[in-house]
């Protein structure tokens, strides 16, 4: 399973560490399968990217089986 993970602005990144660490526990103890790709959303992406959801996210979130968003 593939899981986006979009840290976003605010608080949002420092949040998606813990829960990434919390996933990544998850899949090793219990086998799940689970991929994840992090991309920038909000002022961050603005900033790298020129708009705070980039096409390239956005075909991201599709293509993926589950999004976060911090």
């Amino acid at each position: 399973m593939r899981i986006l993970i979009l840290p976003g602005d605010g608080i949002g990144p420092e949040i998606m560490a813990a829960t990434r660490r919390a996933l990544d526990a998850l899949n090793g103890r219990l086998g799940l399968g689970l991929e994840s790709e992090e991309r920038p959303i909000g002022l961050a992406a603005h900033a790298k990217e020129g708009s705070t959801l980039s096409d390239k996210t956005l075909a991201a979130v599709e293509a993926a089986d589950g999004a976060i968003l911090g």
